[in-house]
């Protein structure tokens, strides 16, 4: 890659998502949220630099996305544990949705992507 980019985050989710609901799986319901936790906090990764955001995920971190700022549309964030951590729903042109779960630092991240879409793409309408 002959450009160089400047990372802002690179890593994983919020540990408070796992704690919390590993606390929940010990109810019977709360299993699967924690089974959930426990695989976003083994594969899924977030690399949001100023040029793109690449998340890996899914089983075994075998999914990737990676998606440049002048293709995103919409930006909404949802705050989630009493607001340490939230999640992010990303909208591009095409109408695909990339969904962001357990972001640290959520509404600094928010404001860092906003700011870079913005620069990129004309047509993106803010939504707080």
């Amino acid at each position: 890659m002959g450009i160089r980019e400047e990372v802002y985050y690179e890593g994983g989710p919020h540990i408070g998502d796992l704690i919390l609901n590993l606390l929940l799986g010990l109810t019977l319901v709360g299993i699967p949220l924690a089974i959930g936790a426990i695989v976003r906090a083994v594969w899924l990764r977030f690399r949001i630099t100023d040029r793109r955001i690449c998340v890996t995920g899914g089983w075994m971190g075998r999914d990737r996305s990676d998606v440049i700022y002048s293709e995103i549309v919409k930006v909404v964030k949802v705050p989630r544990g009493i607001g340490l951590w939230g999640d992010m729903a990303i909208t591009l042109k095409n109408g695909t949705l990339l969904e962001m779960r357990a972001i640290p630092n959520f509404r600094e991240t928010y404001d860092y992507i906003t700011e870079k879409v913005a620069a990129k793409n004309p047509e993106y309408s803010s939504s707080k």
